[in-house]
Protein backbone atom coordinates (compact mmCIF):
# COMPACT_ATOMS: atom_id res chain seq x y z
CA UNK A 1 0.00 0.00 0.00
CA UNK A 2 1.51 3.48 -1.09
CA UNK A 3 0.63 6.82 1.02
CA UNK A 4 -1.55 7.36 -2.47
CA UNK A 5 -3.64 5.15 -1.69
CA UNK A 6 -4.38 5.85 1.78
CA UNK A 7 -8.42 6.69 2.98
CA UNK A 8 -8.73 9.34 4.83
CA UNK A 9 -12.30 8.37 5.58
CA UNK A 10 -15.33 10.33 7.58
CA UNK A 11 -12.94 11.91 9.75
CA UNK A 12 -11.31 15.18 10.20
CA UNK A 13 -7.40 14.51 8.99
CA UNK A 14 -4.68 16.24 9.94
CA UNK A 15 -2.46 15.90 6.62
CA UNK A 16 -5.70 15.13 3.50
CA UNK A 17 -8.31 17.04 2.62
CA UNK A 18 -9.49 13.72 0.85
CA UNK A 19 -8.04 10.88 -0.88
CA UNK A 20 -5.23 11.72 -3.12
CA UNK A 21 -5.63 15.32 -1.50
CA UNK A 22 -3.15 16.59 1.10
CA UNK A 23 -3.60 19.64 3.04
CA UNK A 24 -1.46 22.63 1.54
CA UNK A 25 0.33 22.59 4.46
CA UNK A 26 1.23 18.87 3.88
CA UNK A 27 1.66 19.07 0.07
CA UNK A 28 5.69 19.01 0.26
CA UNK A 29 5.25 15.63 2.80
CA UNK A 30 3.17 14.50 0.44
CA UNK A 31 5.23 14.46 -2.46
CA UNK A 32 8.06 13.19 -0.60
CA UNK A 33 6.16 10.20 1.13
CA UNK A 34 4.96 9.18 -2.87
CA UNK A 35 8.46 9.07 -3.82
CA UNK A 36 9.15 6.77 -1.05
CA UNK A 37 7.49 2.67 -1.22
CA UNK A 38 6.01 1.62 1.80
CA UNK A 39 9.38 -1.07 2.33
CA UNK A 40 11.71 2.24 2.17
CA UNK A 41 9.34 4.13 5.09
CA UNK A 42 9.02 0.66 7.32
CA UNK A 43 12.57 0.22 6.97
CA UNK A 44 13.45 4.03 8.11
CA UNK A 45 10.52 3.48 10.71
CA UNK A 46 12.39 0.64 12.27
CA UNK A 47 15.93 2.88 12.23
CA UNK A 48 14.08 5.51 13.73
CA UNK A 49 12.49 3.08 16.76
CA UNK A 50 15.81 1.83 16.92
CA UNK A 51 17.98 5.44 17.54
CA UNK A 52 15.31 6.20 20.00
CA UNK A 53 16.24 3.12 21.61
CA UNK A 54 19.47 3.86 22.24
CA UNK A 55 18.67 7.19 23.19
CA UNK A 56 16.82 5.39 26.11
CA UNK A 57 13.57 7.14 25.62
CA UNK A 58 12.13 5.21 28.11
CA UNK A 59 8.56 5.50 29.93
CA UNK A 60 7.67 2.83 33.28
CA UNK A 61 4.59 0.83 33.27
CA UNK A 62 3.92 0.13 36.81
CA UNK A 63 0.81 -2.95 36.26
CA UNK A 64 2.86 -4.30 33.23
CA UNK A 65 3.12 -7.76 34.39
CA UNK A 66 5.98 -8.33 31.65
CA UNK A 67 8.48 -5.76 32.97
CA UNK A 68 8.21 -2.14 33.81
CA UNK A 69 9.96 -0.25 31.32
CA UNK A 70 9.15 0.17 27.81
CA UNK A 71 10.32 2.05 24.63
CA UNK A 72 7.59 4.40 23.41
CA UNK A 73 6.49 3.35 20.43
CA UNK A 74 7.19 6.27 17.29
CA UNK A 75 5.13 6.53 13.93
CA UNK A 76 7.57 8.64 11.06
CA UNK A 77 4.89 9.93 9.58
CA UNK A 78 4.31 13.60 11.43
CA UNK A 79 1.84 15.88 12.31
CA UNK A 80 1.67 18.91 10.68
CA UNK A 81 0.19 21.93 12.17
CA UNK A 82 -0.39 25.49 10.12
CA UNK A 83 1.31 28.80 10.69
CA UNK A 84 -2.37 30.08 11.03
CA UNK A 85 -3.87 27.48 13.24
CA UNK A 86 -0.58 27.70 15.77
CA UNK A 87 -0.88 31.41 16.10
CA UNK A 88 -4.69 30.94 17.72
CA UNK A 89 -3.49 28.10 19.87
CA UNK A 90 -0.73 30.58 21.09
CA UNK A 91 -3.04 33.71 21.66
CA UNK A 92 -5.80 30.77 23.64
CA UNK A 93 -2.86 28.99 25.64
CA UNK A 94 -1.75 32.38 26.86
CA UNK A 95 -4.98 33.47 27.83
CA UNK A 96 -5.74 30.01 29.85
CA UNK A 97 -3.04 29.80 31.80
CA UNK A 98 -2.73 33.71 32.67
CA UNK A 99 -6.21 33.03 34.06
CA UNK A 100 -5.42 29.61 35.55
CA UNK A 101 -2.36 31.34 37.50
CA UNK A 102 -4.64 33.96 38.59
CA UNK A 103 -6.95 31.57 39.82
CA UNK A 104 -4.45 29.54 41.70
CA UNK A 105 -3.26 32.81 43.52
CA UNK A 106 -6.77 33.58 44.48
CA UNK A 107 -7.66 30.52 45.85
CA UNK A 108 -4.68 30.37 48.28
CA UNK A 109 -5.30 33.49 48.94
CA UNK A 110 -8.78 35.87 49.25
CA UNK A 111 -10.52 33.57 47.41
CA UNK A 112 -12.44 36.09 45.75
CA UNK A 113 -13.69 33.78 42.85
CA UNK A 114 -15.54 32.03 45.69
CA UNK A 115 -16.76 34.66 47.16
CA UNK A 116 -18.36 36.05 44.45
CA UNK A 117 -20.29 32.75 43.65
CA UNK A 118 -18.30 32.43 40.46
CA UNK A 119 -17.41 28.77 41.61
CA UNK A 120 -18.81 26.91 44.85
CA UNK A 121 -16.53 26.67 47.51
CA UNK A 122 -17.17 22.71 48.54
CA UNK A 123 -15.96 22.30 44.40
CA UNK A 124 -12.57 24.11 45.53
CA UNK A 125 -12.38 22.76 49.39
CA UNK A 126 -13.29 18.92 48.23
CA UNK A 127 -10.79 18.40 45.32
CA UNK A 128 -7.82 16.20 46.31
CA UNK A 129 -5.32 18.56 44.67
CA UNK A 130 -6.29 21.36 46.81
CA UNK A 131 -3.91 22.11 49.90
CA UNK A 132 -5.09 23.98 52.90
CA UNK A 133 -0.99 24.06 53.66
CA UNK A 134 -0.77 25.94 50.57
CA UNK A 135 -3.34 29.11 51.73
CA UNK A 136 -0.96 31.88 52.06
CA UNK A 137 1.59 30.91 49.85
CA UNK A 138 3.74 33.59 48.06
CA UNK A 139 5.80 32.20 45.17
CA UNK A 140 8.00 34.07 43.60
CA UNK A 141 6.58 36.71 41.31
CA UNK A 142 3.50 35.15 41.85
CA UNK A 143 3.75 32.44 39.40
CA UNK A 144 2.45 29.47 40.45
CA UNK A 145 2.86 27.02 36.96
CA UNK A 146 5.63 27.70 35.12
CA UNK A 147 5.64 24.36 33.40
CA UNK A 148 2.18 23.20 32.08
CA UNK A 149 1.15 20.52 29.53
CA UNK A 150 -2.04 21.27 27.97
CA UNK A 151 -3.87 18.55 26.05
CA UNK A 152 -5.68 19.73 22.92
CA UNK A 153 -8.20 17.86 20.76
CA UNK A 154 -9.87 18.52 17.25
CA UNK A 155 -13.44 16.97 16.80
CA UNK A 156 -14.48 15.99 13.16
CA UNK A 157 -15.79 19.61 12.35
CA UNK A 158 -11.73 20.61 12.39
CA UNK A 159 -12.70 22.56 15.98
CA UNK A 160 -9.99 22.61 18.95
CA UNK A 161 -11.33 21.98 22.05
CA UNK A 162 -8.97 21.74 25.69
CA UNK A 163 -9.34 18.25 27.09
CA UNK A 164 -7.70 18.76 30.03
CA UNK A 165 -5.28 21.09 32.16
CA UNK A 166 -1.90 19.45 33.19
CA UNK A 167 0.14 21.77 36.16
CA UNK A 168 1.17 19.39 38.04
CA UNK A 169 4.12 17.77 36.77
CA UNK A 170 3.84 17.06 33.04
CA UNK A 171 5.49 14.83 31.17
CA UNK A 172 6.42 14.03 27.35
CA UNK A 173 8.88 16.95 26.30
CA UNK A 174 11.76 14.82 26.06
CA UNK A 175 10.15 13.02 23.63
CA UNK A 176 9.36 16.31 21.32
CA UNK A 177 12.92 16.94 21.31
CA UNK A 178 14.45 13.58 20.99
CA UNK A 179 11.55 12.68 18.05
CA UNK A 180 12.71 15.80 16.49
CA UNK A 181 15.89 14.76 16.45
CA UNK A 182 14.88 11.25 15.16
CA UNK A 183 12.89 12.88 12.69
CA UNK A 184 15.50 14.89 10.74
CA UNK A 185 17.74 12.32 10.16
CA UNK A 186 14.59 10.34 8.96
CA UNK A 187 13.18 13.06 6.66
CA UNK A 188 16.72 15.49 5.94
CA UNK A 189 15.36 16.63 2.54
CA UNK A 190 11.95 17.93 3.68
CA UNK A 191 13.14 19.42 6.75
CA UNK A 192 15.32 21.62 4.28
CA UNK A 193 12.11 22.30 1.87
CA UNK A 194 10.00 23.23 5.08
CA UNK A 195 9.93 25.96 6.92
CA UNK A 196 9.51 24.16 10.47
CA UNK A 197 9.69 25.44 13.58
CA UNK A 198 12.43 24.36 15.96
CA UNK A 199 11.73 23.06 19.10
CA UNK A 200 15.54 22.43 20.36
CA UNK A 201 15.86 25.82 22.23
CA UNK A 202 12.59 24.14 25.24
CA UNK A 203 15.74 23.27 27.39
CA UNK A 204 17.55 26.42 27.66
CA UNK A 205 14.17 28.31 27.39
CA UNK A 206 12.83 26.25 30.72
CA UNK A 207 16.43 26.79 32.68
CA UNK A 208 15.44 31.05 32.07
CA UNK A 209 12.03 29.80 33.75
CA UNK A 210 13.64 28.39 36.30
CA UNK A 211 16.24 31.10 36.89
CA UNK A 212 13.97 33.90 36.78
CA UNK A 213 12.54 32.52 40.27
CA UNK A 214 15.53 32.75 42.14
CA UNK A 215 15.76 35.54 44.42
CA UNK A 216 17.73 39.01 42.84
CA UNK A 217 20.45 38.73 45.22
CA UNK A 218 21.91 35.57 44.46
CA UNK A 219 24.47 36.10 41.54
CA UNK A 220 24.85 32.21 40.41
CA UNK A 221 21.61 30.37 41.55
CA UNK A 222 21.83 26.56 41.96
CA UNK A 223 18.91 25.20 40.25
CA UNK A 224 18.11 20.96 40.62
CA UNK A 225 15.47 18.63 39.41
CA UNK A 226 14.46 17.05 41.83
CA UNK A 227 13.01 12.86 40.99
CA UNK A 228 11.49 10.31 42.70
CA UNK A 229 13.74 7.77 41.67
CA UNK A 230 14.69 5.42 38.65
CA UNK A 231 11.30 3.43 39.21
CA UNK A 232 9.05 6.46 38.18
CA UNK A 233 7.34 6.69 34.58
CA UNK A 234 9.43 9.74 33.89
CA UNK A 235 12.50 8.79 35.25
CA UNK A 236 14.08 8.98 31.63
CA UNK A 237 12.78 12.64 30.98
CA UNK A 238 14.13 14.12 34.97
CA UNK A 239 17.22 13.09 33.95
CA UNK A 240 17.08 14.11 30.06
CA UNK A 241 16.03 17.57 31.31
CA UNK A 242 18.74 17.98 34.15
CA UNK A 243 21.20 16.95 31.14
CA UNK A 244 20.14 18.89 28.87
CA UNK A 245 20.43 22.46 30.83
CA UNK A 246 23.49 21.49 32.80
CA UNK A 247 22.14 20.74 36.02
CA UNK A 248 21.99 18.14 38.84
CA UNK A 249 19.60 15.76 38.92
CA UNK A 250 18.55 14.61 42.91
CA UNK A 251 16.50 12.32 44.83
CA UNK A 252 14.70 13.55 48.02
CA UNK A 253 18.10 11.68 49.67
CA UNK A 254 20.32 14.07 48.26
CA UNK A 255 18.62 16.66 50.11
CA UNK A 256 18.28 17.99 53.52
CA UNK A 257 17.41 21.40 55.09
CA UNK A 258 20.10 22.59 57.32
CA UNK A 259 20.45 25.94 59.10
CA UNK A 260 16.81 27.10 57.20
CA UNK A 261 17.98 26.51 53.60
CA UNK A 262 17.76 23.58 51.20
CA UNK A 263 21.30 21.80 50.61
CA UNK A 264 22.39 19.07 48.54
CA UNK A 265 24.69 16.56 49.64
CA UNK A 266 27.80 16.91 47.36
CA UNK A 267 31.49 15.34 47.86
CA UNK A 268 32.43 18.49 48.99
CA UNK A 269 30.11 19.07 51.86
CA UNK A 270 26.75 20.54 51.39
CA UNK A 271 25.88 22.82 48.68
CA UNK A 272 23.03 24.90 49.12
CA UNK A 273 20.17 24.93 46.15
CA UNK A 274 18.38 28.08 45.32
CA UNK A 275 15.65 26.60 42.73
CA UNK A 276 14.23 23.12 42.58
CA UNK A 277 12.20 22.16 39.73
CA UNK A 278 10.04 19.14 40.89
CA UNK A 279 8.83 16.03 39.13
CA UNK A 280 6.90 15.07 42.34
CA UNK A 281 3.89 15.02 43.23
CA UNK A 282 2.71 17.52 46.39
CA UNK A 283 1.84 14.60 48.83
CA UNK A 284 5.18 13.49 48.89
CA UNK A 285 7.13 16.91 48.89
CA UNK A 286 7.42 17.13 52.28
CA UNK A 287 5.94 14.55 55.16
CA UNK A 288 6.05 17.45 57.81
CA UNK A 289 3.28 19.22 55.78
CA UNK A 290 1.67 16.55 53.53
CA UNK A 291 1.70 12.71 54.17
CA UNK A 292 3.79 11.61 57.11
CA UNK A 293 4.74 8.44 55.78
CA UNK A 294 6.43 9.39 52.08
CA UNK A 295 10.02 8.22 52.28
CA UNK A 296 10.74 10.64 48.69
CA UNK A 297 10.51 14.51 49.92
CA UNK A 298 12.38 16.30 52.47
CA UNK A 299 11.33 17.32 55.60
CA UNK A 300 10.93 20.84 56.32
CA UNK A 301 11.26 22.30 52.52
CA UNK A 302 8.01 23.96 52.64
CA UNK A 303 8.69 25.93 55.37
CA UNK A 304 11.89 27.12 53.75
CA UNK A 305 9.90 27.69 50.78
CA UNK A 306 7.11 30.05 52.62
CA UNK A 307 10.42 32.11 54.22
CA UNK A 308 11.09 32.31 50.23
CA UNK A 309 14.68 30.66 50.79
CA UNK A 310 14.17 28.46 48.18
CA UNK A 311 11.58 28.31 44.82
CA UNK A 312 9.95 25.59 44.06
CA UNK A 313 8.40 24.65 40.16
CA UNK A 314 5.67 24.21 39.71
CA UNK A 315 4.64 25.67 42.80
CA UNK A 316 2.71 23.41 45.49
CA UNK A 317 -1.30 23.21 44.78
CA UNK A 318 -1.62 23.50 41.60
CA UNK A 319 -2.80 20.22 41.16
CA UNK A 320 -6.06 21.65 41.97
CA UNK A 321 -6.16 22.97 38.63
CA UNK A 322 -6.17 19.72 37.19
CA UNK A 323 -8.69 18.82 38.88
CA UNK A 324 -11.69 17.44 35.89
CA UNK A 325 -14.59 19.34 38.12
CA UNK A 326 -12.75 22.44 38.53
CA UNK A 327 -11.53 22.23 34.82
CA UNK A 328 -15.25 23.05 33.41
CA UNK A 329 -15.01 26.20 35.21
CA UNK A 330 -12.27 28.00 33.45
CA UNK A 331 -14.21 29.47 31.00
CA UNK A 332 -15.70 31.37 33.63
CA UNK A 333 -12.11 32.04 35.71
CA UNK A 334 -11.19 33.82 31.63
CA UNK A 335 -14.32 36.39 32.16
CA UNK A 336 -14.00 36.96 35.85
CA UNK A 337 -10.47 37.44 35.74
CA UNK A 338 -9.71 38.52 32.56
CA UNK A 339 -12.60 40.28 31.32
CA UNK A 340 -12.86 38.67 27.81
CA UNK A 341 -14.54 34.93 26.41
CA UNK A 342 -12.45 31.68 26.19
CA UNK A 343 -10.17 31.65 22.95
CA UNK A 344 -10.20 27.81 23.05
CA UNK A 345 -13.02 26.15 24.23
CA UNK A 346 -13.32 23.16 26.67
CA UNK A 347 -15.16 20.34 25.95
CA UNK A 348 -18.76 20.24 26.93
CA UNK A 349 -18.77 18.65 30.19
CA UNK A 350 -21.58 17.76 32.38
CA UNK A 351 -20.68 17.71 36.43
CA UNK A 352 -22.16 14.98 37.87
CA UNK A 353 -22.42 16.44 41.43
CA UNK A 354 -25.31 18.61 40.04
CA UNK A 355 -28.63 16.20 40.09
CA UNK A 356 -29.77 17.61 36.36
CA UNK A 357 -26.49 16.41 35.01
CA UNK A 358 -26.19 13.17 37.11
CA UNK A 359 -29.49 12.49 35.56
CA UNK A 360 -28.63 13.37 31.71
CA UNK A 361 -25.43 11.58 32.49
CA UNK A 362 -27.00 8.13 33.57
CA UNK A 363 -29.60 7.80 31.21
CA UNK A 364 -26.94 8.51 28.24
CA UNK A 365 -23.57 6.46 29.48
CA UNK A 366 -23.87 4.35 25.74
CA UNK A 367 -23.02 7.57 24.55
CA UNK A 368 -20.85 9.81 26.57
CA UNK A 369 -17.27 9.62 28.32
CA UNK A 370 -16.91 9.79 31.76
CA UNK A 371 -13.44 10.37 33.81
CA UNK A 372 -12.58 10.21 37.30
CA UNK A 373 -11.91 13.65 38.34
CA UNK A 374 -8.01 13.07 39.68
CA UNK A 375 -6.81 10.39 37.21
CA UNK A 376 -4.33 10.21 34.16
CA UNK A 377 -3.06 8.19 32.20
CA UNK A 378 -6.21 7.13 30.42
CA UNK A 379 -7.10 5.42 33.99
CA UNK A 380 -10.53 5.27 35.99
CA UNK A 381 -12.56 6.37 32.19
CA UNK A 382 -15.46 4.79 30.52
CA UNK A 383 -15.94 5.22 27.08
CA UNK A 384 -19.49 4.91 26.66
CA UNK A 385 -19.74 4.06 22.95
CA UNK A 386 -17.01 1.28 23.16
CA UNK A 387 -17.93 -0.39 26.71
CA UNK A 388 -19.94 -3.66 28.00
CA UNK A 389 -23.20 -2.99 29.56
CA UNK A 390 -21.80 -4.38 32.06
CA UNK A 391 -19.09 -1.53 32.17
CA UNK A 392 -21.83 0.88 32.10
CA UNK A 393 -23.70 -0.33 35.03
CA UNK A 394 -20.42 -0.30 37.32
CA UNK A 395 -19.81 2.94 36.52
CA UNK A 396 -23.42 4.65 37.43
CA UNK A 397 -23.03 2.81 40.27
CA UNK A 398 -19.35 4.78 40.80
CA UNK A 399 -21.43 8.31 40.22
CA UNK A 400 -24.09 7.61 42.34
CA UNK A 401 -21.68 6.97 45.15
CA UNK A 402 -19.65 9.57 44.33
CA UNK A 403 -20.59 12.09 41.64
CA UNK A 404 -18.65 14.77 42.78
CA UNK A 405 -15.91 12.38 41.64
CA UNK A 406 -17.08 12.17 38.06
CA UNK A 407 -17.76 14.35 35.01
CA UNK A 408 -19.29 13.43 31.42
CA UNK A 409 -18.13 15.09 28.34
CA UNK A 410 -19.59 13.71 24.36
CA UNK A 411 -17.62 11.28 22.72
CA UNK A 412 -15.58 13.19 20.50
CA UNK A 413 -14.95 12.12 17.07
CA UNK A 414 -11.00 12.90 17.35
CA UNK A 415 -9.13 13.82 14.44
CA UNK A 416 -6.70 11.22 12.65
CA UNK A 417 -3.00 11.14 11.30
CA UNK A 418 -1.58 8.40 8.55
CA UNK A 419 0.08 5.56 10.70
CA UNK A 420 2.56 3.13 9.27
CA UNK A 421 0.82 -0.28 10.74
CA UNK A 422 3.00 -2.51 9.20
CA UNK A 423 2.87 -2.58 5.39
CA UNK A 424 -0.48 -0.27 5.60
CA UNK A 425 -1.42 3.45 6.33
CA UNK A 426 -4.21 3.44 9.11
CA UNK A 427 -5.92 6.58 10.30
CA UNK A 428 -5.01 6.64 13.92
CA UNK A 429 -6.87 9.04 16.35
CA UNK A 430 -4.32 11.73 17.82
CA UNK A 431 -4.33 14.33 20.72
CA UNK A 432 -1.85 17.48 21.50
CA UNK A 433 0.35 18.44 24.48
CA UNK A 434 1.84 21.64 23.95
CA UNK A 435 4.47 22.41 26.65
CA UNK A 436 3.78 26.40 27.97
CA UNK A 437 6.65 27.77 30.48
CA UNK A 438 5.33 30.92 32.66
CA UNK A 439 8.61 32.66 33.45
CA UNK A 440 8.94 36.92 32.35
CA UNK A 441 6.46 36.28 29.80
CA UNK A 442 4.63 32.65 28.95
CA UNK A 443 6.28 31.09 26.00
CA UNK A 444 4.76 28.19 24.41
CA UNK A 445 7.14 25.64 22.49
CA UNK A 446 5.78 25.04 18.71
CA UNK A 447 3.54 22.22 18.55
CA UNK A 448 4.06 20.06 21.52
CA UNK A 449 3.82 16.21 22.10
CA UNK A 450 1.15 14.53 19.51
CA UNK A 451 0.49 11.17 21.18
CA UNK A 452 -1.31 8.43 18.78
CA UNK A 453 -3.60 5.35 19.59
CA UNK A 454 -2.00 2.96 17.69
CA UNK A 455 -4.73 0.32 18.45
CA UNK A 456 -6.95 0.35 15.10
CA UNK A 457 -10.04 2.36 16.19
CA UNK A 458 -9.01 3.37 19.67
CA UNK A 459 -9.67 7.04 21.12
CA UNK A 460 -7.08 6.18 23.94
CA UNK A 461 -3.52 8.05 22.90
CA UNK A 462 -1.66 7.17 26.56
CA UNK A 463 1.20 5.40 26.38
CA UNK A 464 0.09 3.26 29.38
CA UNK A 465 -2.22 2.24 27.42
CA UNK A 466 -0.68 1.29 24.23
CA UNK A 467 -0.55 4.81 22.52
CA UNK A 468 2.77 6.38 21.04
CA UNK A 469 3.86 9.62 20.12
CA UNK A 470 4.46 11.58 16.38
CA UNK A 471 6.74 14.36 15.71
CA UNK A 472 4.72 17.13 15.41
CA UNK A 473 5.53 20.11 13.04
CA UNK A 474 4.75 23.65 13.53
CA UNK A 475 5.13 25.52 10.11
CA UNK A 476 6.24 29.33 10.20
CA UNK A 477 4.11 32.03 8.73
CA UNK A 478 5.10 32.42 5.28
CA UNK A 479 5.03 36.38 6.02
CA UNK A 480 7.44 35.92 8.51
Amino acid sequence: MQIQDYDPGDFYDELFLGARKPRPEAATLYDKLCELSVEELCQRQQIAQQALFKLGATFNVYSDNEGTERILPFDIIPRIVSASDWAWLDRGLKQRIHALNLFLSDIYGEQKIIKDGVIPEDVITSSKGFLKACMGLQPPKGIWCHVTGTDLVRDRDGQWYVLEDNLRCPSGISYVLENRRVMKTTFPIVFNRMAILPVDDYPGRLLDTLLNLAPEAIPRPVVAVLTPGIYNSAYFEHSFLAQQMGVELVEGSDLVVSDGYLNMRTTKGLKQVDVLYRRMDDDFLDPLAFRPDSLLGIPGIMDVYRKGRVALANAPGTGVADDKVIYAYVPQMIRYYLGEDAIIPNVPTYLCWQPKDQGHVLDNLDTLVVKAANESGGYGMLIGPHATPEQREEFAQKIQANPRNYIAQPTLTLSRVPALMGDRFEGCHVDLRPYILYGEDIYISPGGFTRVALRKGSLVVNSSQGGGGKDTWVLADPVT
